[in-house]
């Protein structure tokens, strides 16, 4: 599978070429430790390799059971490590001594001696950007991080950065991660991604499927989700969430696919795009959504989908 080419050539930084990363938000909170190996041992068998997780996920749970994954599987040299710093209680914020911090308790609880992307959690205006890049130039010259990204920054704060780096000779943000999907589009496509084209690089598009909206078991907002992870799925039923969900019905019947599915291809449809960063919380959840990592919608179901989610 190769990733679409102008997401790969914008990105800056090099995508796996399976689109579809794992998000291991849901490791070690809605899943346990044998779920969290059986849903990772799935994703890669079919062709992922790339694993985003942050310092702060379950109160660094996450890190360590996708850490132990790696180190059982042997898979280190065959698997791309993402991780965030910012916001985790023991190591708040992106000063240079918090960075430097973080990173490497992310480093132990990961059980490698290097990050591949390692991301800035969250705009921290109280430290100067230039401290917060110098921090990070620091552990690129040192191999313990290869790349550089931003998570949840604004535009205008992604052009600054950028500004400050190239005048100061200091890493650049070579990827971004941010909410995407048919249920949010307007920050991003409005503010985030005219920065993102003009920086040329990559967004990882987390909450893809929206909770979990997107694939259409949560109607009312008496539907339960079997985690309160996916709580938050019950904030788009109503009209627009609706409206939405009848064009994906649509589609989805015309290419014989899931709801979630034609979704992820939506997201993936997007030229700036690098891969949807996705939720599963067991082998049965990563099965139904790499089966969507081939699938190419037509001009006319992408435009009746942007038309429906406008």
């Amino acid at each position: 599978m190769t990733p679409n080419d102008d997401a790969s050539s914008s990105a800056g930084f090099p995508p796996a070429r399976f689109r579809l990363a794992i998000d291991g938000n849901v490791f070690g909170w809605a899943s346990g430790v044998s779920a969290t190996a059986e849903a990772l041992d799935a994703f890669y068998a079919a062709g992922g390799r790339l694993i985003s997780t942050a310092d702060h996920y379950a109160g660094g749970r996450s890190e360590v059971m996708i850490g132990n994954w790696v180190h059982s599987r042997k898979a280190r040299s065959r698997v791309i490590l993402a991780t965030k710093i910012g916001r985790h209680p023991d190591a708040p914020g992106l000063s240079a001594r918090g960075i430097i911090s973080a990173t490497e308790a992310c480093l132990d609880r990961l059980q490698t001696d290097h990050l591949d992307l390692l991301s800035f959690d969250g705009d921290h205006p109280q430290t100067p950007l230039e401290e917060s890049l110098e921090a990070a130039g620091t552990l690129i010259e040192s191999g313990k991080i290869r790349a550089l990204a931003a998570s949840s920054y604004s535009g205008a704060r992604l052009m600054q950065a950028r500004q400050i780096a190239d005048e100061k000779a200091l890493p650049r943000f070579r990827a971004v991660f941010s909410p995407y999907s048919l249920m949010a589009r307007r920050p991003v496509e409005n503010d985030l991604l005219p920065a993102i084209r003009a920086l040329k690089i990559g967004i990882f598009a987390r909450l893809p499927l929206a909770n979990g909206f997107l694939t259409g078991e949560y109607r009312v907002r008496a539907d339960a989700p079997e985690s309160i992870m996916f709580t938050d799925a019950s904030k788009h039923v109503g009209r627009d969430g609706f409206r939405v969900l009848k064009a994906l019905e649509l589609v989805a019947a015309e290419q014989n696919a899931s709801l979630g599915a034609c979704a992820l291809a939506w997201v993936r449809s997007k030229p700036s795009v690098i891969a949807p960063v996705v939720r599963a919380a067991s082998a049965e959840q990563v099965a139904e959504l790499v089966a969507s990592a081939d699938l190419v919608l037509e001009p006319h179901q992408l435009a009746a989908l942007d038309r429906a989610s406008e």
